[in-house]
């Protein structure tokens, strides 16, 4: 069909309208840019902070290796199993309350070997207990046998250390380990403990830290035939 002059003229400005409404789709385009720009900087912001976290964590690692250094480097060997030979106790760099002993010298006995250092807060929390039982069953064969590994270079002195023994009313065989010869010799990593060796010189039961007492006494006692 053939337009008019006015109706062509019309369905021109019909199109016209039609063409500028249509930019507005370009319009909406402009927030949704907007919201993936955000979008994409919370994602590098997350992401930095990350990083921020992973770093921190790695510096505190790092810190704490450097503070406690003798619990990752100190101990060259595995840590016995149960029902091995006890290694002895050789090498110490002195003795307290006691003149030199080896396992050897002790065969027949019952053995309780504790490393401690003066300083460390949970080896003063353990020693009454360790006390108790050396007041307990000393004279019924049990030997408490002391190893002062120490943790920091202050508590090598032998002085210090002697005062330790008279507040804490030690006064059981106690070899000074400063070179950690023992403490290599046992592969022990830990302040407190504790390893029961038995009359055959085996050890039979080991723990480390605070707690566990009445266990720890259960198997003095079975060691020492007291109990079954």
């Amino acid at each position: 069909m053939q337009l008019g002059p006015t109706a062509l003229y019309k369905r021109i400005q019909k199109a016209g309208k039609a063409d500028t409404s249509g930019t507005s789709g370009l319009d909406s385009i402009a927030p949704m840019a907007v919201r993936c720009g955000t979008a994409s900087l919370s994602v590098r912001q997350a992401f930095m902070k990350s990083l921020r976290v992973a770093a921190m964590l790695v510096a505190l690692s790092a810190a704490f290796i450097a503070v406690w250094p003798n619990l990752w480097t100190m101990a060259s060997a595995q840590e016995p199993a149960s029902g091995t030979p006890a290694p002895d106790l050789a090498g110490a760099d002195h003795w307290f309350n006691s003149p030199p002993l080896t396992l050897e010298k002790l065969r027949g006995k019952v053995v309780l070997v504790e490393f401690w250092a003066r300083e460390c807060i949970n080896c003063i929390h353990v020693l009454p207990h360790t006390k108790a039982l050396y007041d307990k069953y000393g004279k019924d064969g049990l030997v408490v046998v002391g190893v002062h590994t120490p943790e920091y270079d202050e508590e090598r002195d032998a002085k210090s250390l002697q005062a330790a023994l008279n507040e804490f009313s030690i006064t059981w065989p106690i070899a000074v380990d400063n070179d950690y010869r023992i403490w290599n010799a046992y592969g022990n990593r830990y302040w407190p403990a504790i390893y029961l060796i038995d009359r055959d010189g085996r050890i039979v039961y080991s723990h480390f830290g605070e707690g566990n007492y009445e266990e720890t006494e259960k198997r003095v006692r079975v060691l020492l035939g007291e109990a079954s």
